[in-house]
């Protein structure tokens, strides 16, 4: 079904300067950026449970230039539609390079075990869901199913997972996620709660990990994360034994998210600052929700992996680790829903 588009009111995620930062802070789009209709915005349903192991497809159209005008000046402001299917899927282990494009910048630059991350959440496929242009032809056999995995890492726009830090402990890269964000706390006190948290709490502690492209059709968020506490919910009472519910009955989440922050201006620079200057972008919507709603939190500067862009000159980029209580979720859920419908 097509649905058009109805674009939130503005904030901080979405200001007019705060959307030229976006592709600062994200991965190479597999599609150019698109703009969208407005007719029938409430046209949108929620796909149905995951646990048919697919949802529905959930159409977005979008335009964007032609980039096969041959020179033509007609034709170059010409712009053509492409209705683009968006469907849920479980993880699955052809999915590994698609996930691994997403998460190569979530610790930095730093080395990790990141091939062993991509693992453990492609493994758990009973709570997560990746994102693909949906693909009539990915359960078929011969040409199609082989031309469906050759484009799987290209049509695969985002990931949600959750993964326990005590059922995951003995992992590498569990580890390795430990050891960095113990490094990059400043605060004695924080590293102290910090340090709980990874350890004694460390059962009752969920990771929790959404990427996206940028051009990741917003609306699109609130179910993706409706479908992950949703299957949160049922893995307390599918999985096979108890130990493994138990492993889903989390009391907190951990994020570990990228925002951008303004730079402390100079004199001579203040004159030149703008009301477009926001205080902090959230290049993530539901990023500003969580850190309303979360316990504690904390920021950390990250090495810039590229050039300052003209636009980012005013802005430096910032880890942001946020504890978010499970009876926080409900509040979230309604209010990033909210955010997306206005």
């Amino acid at each position: 079904m097509v649905g058009a588009r109805k674009r939130p009111a503005p904030f901080a995620g979405f200001s007019p300067f705060a959307r030229s930062l976006l592709f600062y802070v994200s991965s190479k789009p597999p599609l150019p950026p698109a703009e969208t209709t407005a007719e029938n915005a409430d046209s949108h349903e929620m796909p149905p449970s995951k646990r048919s192991k697919r949802d529905d497809p959930s159409s977005d159209e979008e335009s964007y230039s032609n980039s096969d005008s041959d020179g033509d000046d007609d034709s170059s402001e010409e712009l053509d539609t492409v209705q683009a299917d968006f469907a849920f899927y479980d993880p699955k282990p052809k999915d590994f390079h698609g996930v691994k494009l997403l998460l190569n910048t979530y610790l930095g630059s730093k080395p990790w075990d990141l091939a062993g991350f991509v693992d453990l959440i492609l493994e758990q496929s009973t709570v997560g869901t990746v994102v693909k242009i949906a693909d009539d032809d990915e359960e078929g056999e011969g040409s199609g199913a082989e031309k469906s995995r050759a484009t799987d890492d290209d049509d695969l726009f985002g990931l949600i997972s959750v993964l326990n830090l005590a059922r995951y402990g003995e992992h590498r890269c569990i580890s390795d996620l430990k050891d960095y964000l113990l490094a990059v706390c400043g605060d004695k006190d924080t590293k102290k709660k910090l340090k709980q948290l990874l350890e004694e709490k460390a059962p009752d502690v969920g990771l929790l990990v959404c990427r996206r492209f940028v051009n990741f059709p917003y609306e699109l968020v609130p179910k993706l994360y409706d479908s992950l506490f949703d299957e949160v919910s049922w893995a307390t009472e599918d999985e096979p034994t108890q130990e493994l519910r138990d492993s889903f009955r989390f009391k907190q989440y951990l994020l570990v998210v990228r925002i951008l922050e303004r730079k402390t201006p100079t004199k001579h620079e203040a004159k030149n600052c703008t009301e477009a200057d926001e205080p902090v972008i959230y290049p993530k919507l539901e990023d500003e929700i969580f850190r309303e709603l979360c316990s504690w939190s904390f920021t950390f500067p990250i090495r810039a992996e590229q050039p300052a862009q003209q636009e980012m000159k005013n802005y430096k980029e910032m880890g942001l680790v946020m504890v978010v209580k499970h009876e926080a979720i409900p509040k979230f859920r309604k209010k990033l829903e909210d955010l997306v419908s206005e």
